[in-house]
């Protein structure tokens, strides 16, 4: 009986090693895809903030030169109608795309979807 009780607890503490090395594994890749979530989560909002003022910068220049554009060819008749009609444009233009940001600000996508899932598996696994 002396000898099987080493034995057991030796068995014992190597089981509960392999225990805590599988779970630190778990929470390590977890941990890894989480990170790796954030980065590109980071890169991808970056490259769309640059791309956004760079578009947002050309189109302004683009907006005021067609609009000095149109002005000048009706300077003579119609000035004040086609700079009505350009400020209408332009204010249903902001409208709307206010509207846009607000609407893809209520439908954002779930952060960490896939660091939730892994982690919602393995707690279903780990359930007796």
């Amino acid at each position: 009986m002396d000898q099987q009780t080493p034995t057991e607890t030796k068995g014992l503490f190597d089981s509960l090693k392999g225990l805590a090395a599988s779970l630190v594994a778990i929470a390590y890749t977890r941990l890894d895809l989480l990170s790796t979530e954030m980065e590109e989560e980071r890169e991808r909002l970056t490259l769309l903030l640059i791309v956004m003022l760079i578009g947002l910068f050309l189109l302004g220049v683009g907006v005021i030169l067609l609009t000095v554009l149109v002005v000048v060819a009706f300077w003579n008749n119609h000035r004040l109608l086609v700079l009505g009609c350009f400020s209408g444009a332009f204010l249903v233009a902001g409208m709307a795309a206010w509207w846009f940001v607000l609407h893809k600000l209520q439908i954002k996508p779930r952060w960490f979807a896939s660091t939730l899932d892994e982690l919602s598996k393995d707690r279903q696994q780990l359930r007796p």
